[in-house]
């Protein structure tokens, strides 16, 4: 009786549990709720820290301890409103943000750029799939666990706010800096996909913001290094680039990002970057579009924004545009200073900065932090990188797997034959040759560095005999999957050459890739499995050992043989 008991009190507990998370407020909601302690907190501060509140600056554990004192002091002396953290590691953040949220006076929003997971910026923490990979997967359901997942992770480390999903439609192939970090080229794709993993963090306690606004799709300049210009007209803005912004405000977003771009059909102001534009940021993302919540500026001391706004005066120009949060201004004790005068010119009004701050300010208590935190220091690197995650992490890369060529034709491949399995890209064997050897047992490796010569690749194909079966890894050694894959002529050759004999190809590439390897569109079969990482390569091994019906559909087009949408 007492088993039943405790076993049925158990149940209740879990419903408990489950319908007080079904029930939390929104964000946007609570906004409009006015939590008696934001009021609180917003009387007990003055002028100079109500504007203080609207700066987060840098924060890193992989740097001298002279560094994260620094921060210390700035956090105790300006009373900043939070921070983002950059490199470093899960144990090491969550003792020193412990440390810093004791010299808070108000709590510290602690935010970080994590698209995929905390492994975007730490070490011994799980990568999710990049958005592109993402963006072939057909089963929402996952992307919305990944999020679930994703902010779990994130609160165990005692951060609030992760600064994504990225929801840029990127169709322009040549874009330096979105690319692989965009769910693709199609519109409705991007929100779908973008939507699903904006709400699994939000269902999980997380903020969120979708960036970066307007639309930092179709560029092929780097904002974190010049001001990229956009020359769309108003009308295609709005239909395009605009739509997934749209659509997920809708949603309930609880953030937007501000991208760092010259818009003249949106404001015709010379030099002008969409961040400290005020036509923008409350002309359109206010008032047109109807967003409540908070607007983030991208970071303030990238060459986009302060290229032809120096000293400071990007930093007052934002508050004046409508953003509420200035992430990593050059200076922030500066720019409340400057901030301070641009009220008493009347440039700026207090009513102005106490919106924001109320906004602020109820994102700190949605997040939890009206009552103390202390974050538990100990076990952190196992419990974010739970068993349930990695299962999670299979499922998400299997679901990627895009069959452009020859379902039929992988059917055929025999067990039992003789299989030559080569690599090209890196000198090692790979987790997809081991993998592909557990069923092809009559398997020989062979790997060719991305700059193997004439004489090295001779060598490799003396070794195929006429009835061997060719199964071909094209893979990017790269940290981060671009464009332009570096592998030298003679490698280009032998793919080409290949693809016209009856070898099968993966390719652990961006799928841009796809235009620079000519010929590979006569391959039996080929096989987009978007990145490096071992978990992709086993599940590209599972679909050319006939385990894995591969369902992923190509978020971009390649080339003239390789369209978005495609997928056997």
């Amino acid at each position: 009786m007492k088993k039943q008991l405790f076993y049925s009190l158990s149940i209740f507990i879990c419903f408990l549990a489950t319908a007080s998370k079904a029930q939390q407020t929104s964000y946007i909601d609570l906004l409009k709720q006015e939590p008696k302690w934001v009021d609180s907190v917003f009387n007990k501060l003055n002028k100079r820290q109500k504007i203080a509140q609207m700066f987060f600056v840098r924060a890193h554990t992989n740097f001298s301890k002279a560094y994260m004192d620094s921060v210390g002091k700035v956090i105790k002396k300006e009373k900043i409103g939070g921070l983002v953290f950059f490199q470093g590691g899960p144990g090491r953040q969550a003792a020193l943000t412990n440390e810093y949220q004791k010299l808070a006076r108000v709590p510290l929003l602690i935010a970080s750029d994590g698209e995929w997971g905390l492994g975007m910026r730490l070490d011994s923490t799980i990568s999710y799939p990049y958005q592109m990979s993402l963006g072939a997967i057909q089963n929402k359901e996952l992307i919305y666990k990944m999020g679930l997942e994703v902010a779990k992770d994130f609160k165990r480390i005692g951060m609030h706010m992760n600064l994504a999903p990225d929801v840029d439609v990127n169709n322009n192939a040549k874009n330096p800096v979105i690319n692989y970090r965009s769910f693709g080229e199609n519109k409705y794709n991007v929100a779908d996909k973008g939507a699903a993993y904006l709400k699994g963090m939000q269902d999980g306690g997380l903020l969120v913001s979708i960036k970066h606004f307007p639309g930092h799709g179709d560029t092929d300049v780097d904002s974190h290094y010049d001001l990229p210009q956009l020359k769309f007209t108003k009308e295609r803005l709005d239909s395009l680039e605009m739509y997934p912004f749209k659509e997920l405000i809708k949603q309930g977003a609880a953030g937007v990002m501000i991208a760092h771009m010259n818009i003249p059909a949106l404001d015709a102001t010379p030099n002008m970057p969409s961040t400290l534009s005020k036509p923008i940021v409350t002309g359109i993302l206010k008032e047109q579009l109807g967003f409540k919540g908070i607007v983030i500026s991208d970071a303030m001391g990238m060459k986009g924004v302060v290229k032809f706004f120096k000293d400071g005066e990007a930093d007052v120009m934002g508050i004046i545009a409508g953003n509420d949060i200035l992430e990593l201004s050059e200076d922030s004790k500066r720019a409340v200073k400057m901030v301070r005068q641009a009220i008493r010119d009347e440039r700026l009004t207090m009513e102005r900065i106490d919106e924001s701050v109320k906004k602020i300010l109820t994102a700190k208590y949605w997040a939890g932090l009206n009552v103390k935190q202390t974050i538990k220091e100990d076990n952190v690197v196992a419990e974010v990188n739970r068993p349930e995650s990695l299962v999670l992490l299979q499922q998400l890369a299997d679901a990627s797997m895009t069959l452009l060529k020859g379902r039929e034709y992988i059917k055929t491949l025999d067990p039992n034959k003789r299989t030559v399995i080569i690599n090209l890209g890196t000198p090692d064997v790979t987790t997809f040759q081991k993998e592909l050897a557990m069923v092809y047992k009559n398997s020989v490796y062979f790997s060719l560095d991305k700059t193997a010569n004439a004489n090295a690749i001779a060598k490799v194909l003396a070794e195929i005999k006429p009835e061997d079966q060719v199964i071909i890894a094209i893979v990017d050694s790269r940290l981060r999957p671009g464009n332009n894959i570096p592998l030298g002529a003679d490698v280009k050759m032998l793919i080409s050459d290949m693809a016209k004999k009856d070898a099968v190809f993966a390719l652990f590439a961006n799928p841009y890739n796809l235009a620079g390897l000519p010929g590979l569109e006569n391959a039996k079969a080929l096989l987009v499995a978007y990145q490096k990482e071992d978990y992709m390569q086993k599940a590209a091994a599972s679909v050319f050992k006939n385990q894995l019906i591969p369902t992923g559909k190509l978020p971009v087009t390649a080339n003239g043989f390789f369209k978005s949408g495609d997928g056997l």
